[in-house]
């Protein structure tokens, strides 16, 4: 019955309180493992060569991304095709992909951020060639673009759907100024490009007489049998109003720029690029309205989770008024939060009743000794038997002494000094009346 002397008066509310915060440091340890980790702070961006629209536009993103601390590395590469390729290899986080080009495995876990500009497929032919159809190509002598390209890859694509391939067509590995080169020089018939219309490369083929474009008349037809495909029109006189180029109105086929990254590309992130594609590809073009890019349209690799709420919702609540890694922080923190506040809640109503009756405790326990000894007094018949319930009684009151307790709960400890004293006089008296006179 007696307890420890050396208990020190707080030791209950150490050991209870401290029993909530282990629980709240499992808890919190728990919810963490639901938490995804911090953004990495360096991305890698496959491109193309340097002097296509890709690798321009990732310089324009990697100096956006600057003050948001994010370093992006521009990779270049030979095209979309071997983008693909360093992307499903995880050599690179993101890559520009164009539009129609899908990897060897369907099942290959990519997704698309959106689709950036439209990036049309010029064709260009020596004049007098009277071509309208890419079935009017066969027999001749063409540059499809450089291996690992998507110029090649969508272009052979189509030639393949008018029945046109190595076999009955003279297909050369040229691109860019190669190709357009060879076709001034009569090497070649007629090349494809697939690029956007700021392109320096473009504007020195449309103001080429030995360079034709190719006006596609059955642009309607393609853009129904393919998603990524869109139909255009390149107005009269809207490359130079003042030579009027081009002459006359000209459709066109353009697959769109995407922007894509692997399944596991950190979801915190996805805001943050396409914030950034916003800030550089809204203004509009030649073919593109403006606020029309980035989009969910014109794509064919699955939307991203969470590009598809940036569309819905725009960028998330905390980033539109907080740096980025500020944002980042305050959202995984969040998550912490709610399973450490659920724990709190129930706790803060537990733990104080719960400590105020482990004080109480140590002195209520005392009253069932205290109504052993009112028992046993009121059957003593002797002096001798008084005295050695007195005697037991000094031993209870020197016990009770000895019961840490906060000075908070000091009123309990004295009330039950109290009922001892009490029962300590009654004794007293009884024993004055039982000893003989």
């Amino acid at each position: 019955m007696k307890p420890p002397a050396h208990r020190h008066p707080h030791r209950e509310s150490y050991l209870l309180y401290g029993g909530g915060v282990l629980l709240l440091v499992i808890g919190f340890f728990i919810a963490y493992q639901f938490v995804d980790p911090a953004p990495p702070r360096h991305l890698r961006i496959a491109t193309g060569n340097p002097e296509n629209a890709y690798f321009q536009f990732a310089q324009q993103y990697r100096e956006q991304l600057v003050p948001e601390g994010v370093k992006l590395e521009v990779v270049a590469s030979a095209g979309s095709v071997e983008n693909l390729r360093l992307l499903q290899a995880g050599e690179v986080d993101l890559a520009f992909i164009q539009g129609g080009i899908q990897p060897d495995d369907p099942d290959a876990p990519l997704q698309a951020l959106g689709s950036l500009y439209f990036e049309p497929l010029w064709v260009f032919h020596r004049p007098g060639l009277e071509i309208t159809k890419l079935r009017q190509l066969a027999g001749m002598r063409l540059a499809v673009g450089a291996p690992g390209s998507g110029t090649r890859a969508v272009v052979q694509r189509l030639l393949a759907e008018n029945g046109l391939n190595e076999t009955n067509t003279d297909l050369h590995a040229l691109a860019g100024k190669a190709a357009a080169t060879a076709l001034e020089q009569g090497e070649i018939d007629a090349l494809f490009l697939v690029t956007a219309p700021r392109s320096q490369l473009l504007r020195e083929l449309l103001n080429n007489p030995n360079a034709q474009l190719m006006d596609f008349a059955r642009a309607p037809a393609y853009q129904r049998r393919h998603r990524f495909l869109s139909a255009l029109e390149l107005p009269e006189g809207s490359v130079d109003l003042a030579a009027n180029i081009p002459e006359r109105d000209f459709h066109l086929l353009a697959p769109a720029a995407t922007l894509v990254v692997g399944e596991n590309f950190h979801p915190a992130l996805v805001p943050l690029l396409l914030d950034v594609a916003r800030q550089v590809h809204d203004r509009g073009g030649l073919f593109e309205t403006t606020d029309q890019f980035p989009s969910a349209d014109f794509i064919d690799f699955p939307l991203n989770e969470e590009a598809k709420r940036f569309y819905r919702k725009g960028p998330p609540f905390l980033q539109r008024y907080m740096p980025f890694w500020a944002a980042s922080l305050v959202d995984r923190l969040m998550v912490l939060a709610i399973p450490i506040i659920t724990l709190m809640l129930p706790l803060s109503k537990v733990l104080p009743p719960t400590y105020r009756w482990r004080i109480r405790s140590r002195i209520y326990r005392w009253y069932d000794r205290l109504r052993e000894l009112d028992f046993r007094a009121e059957e003593i018949k002797t002096p001798a038997e008084a005295k050695a319930l007195l005697d037991d009684l000094l031993q209870v009151e020197k016990e009770v002494m000895q019961v840490p307790v906060p000075k908070s709960y000091a009123d309990a400890q004295y009330n039950l000094r109290l009922h001892l004293r009490l029962i300590r006089e009654r004794l007293e008296r009884q024993k004055t009346q039982l000893e003989p006179r």
